[in-house]
């Protein structure tokens, strides 16, 4: 019964995915804590076996958006780290992905501090800056990432005098984790195999 219910919740984000034809550039999303990061994180049943698989592609073809997601983006997504978050696609669902591995908090971390570097007011600066840093840096933070003891106290340094590159360092480290970590895993998840496989010829989004 759990799996199901885990292959059950994929199958709804997966549809959700399908609907989310206007997702917006990374330079204006939302702090993550606010983002629609909604995968169940007990949706880790897609590994499962091949009938996951066929009931993911029976999902992915009953789709009746009027948006296409053809094979050509979707394989465009393995060319690069960059090519995958540029994607208004490609950002939800390796977002699904790394949210069912339990790993999405660096993710989060990079995408917070790209709408952190828009802020313009020092005040407002100064304030998100206080809040990033209690949510990802500080040890035993809620969402900790991982970075070294150096790092963390140039941040702190950085942070009496906020500026667009206080948490530059940890969010060049973070990127080169998800570049050598999670991202090769993506590209030979099930996930994103049923999906190409699913667009081997234009899908209707």
């Amino acid at each position: 019964m759990q799996l199901e219910n885990s292959e059950s919740s994929l199958l709804k984000e997966t549809a959700h995915v399908q609907s989310a034809v206007a997702m917006p550039s990374l330079a204006t999303l939302t702090p993550p804590q606010h983002l629609n990061m909604d995968i169940d994180k007990k949706a880790i049943g897609y590994s499962s076996g091949g009938n996951l698989k066929s009931r993911l592609q029976c999902k992915l073809s009953q789709s009746s958006n009027t948006e296409e997601l053809c094979f050509e983006e979707m394989s465009q997504w393995s060319q690069s780290l960059e090519r995958l978050l540029s994607s208004k696609y490609g950002m939800k669902i390796f977002q699904a992905f790394l949210k069912s591995e339990f790993s999405d908090e660096n993710l989060e971390f990079w995408v917070v501090c790209e709408d952190y570097k828009k802020i313009k007011s020092s005040f407002r600066m100064s304030s998100r800056a206080k809040k990033i840093f209690k949510l990802y840096i500080q040890a035993e933070a809620p969402r900790e990432i991982n970075i070294d003891h150096k790092t963390r106290e140039v941040i702190r340094t950085n942070m009496k005098v906020a500026s667009a590159v206080c948490f530059e360092e940890a969010q060049n480290i973070v990127y080169g984790l998800m570049e050598k970590d999670s991202y090769p895993r993506f590209l030979k998840s099930d996930i994103y195999r049923t999906l190409l496989d699913s667009t081997s010829t234009p899908m209707r989004m």
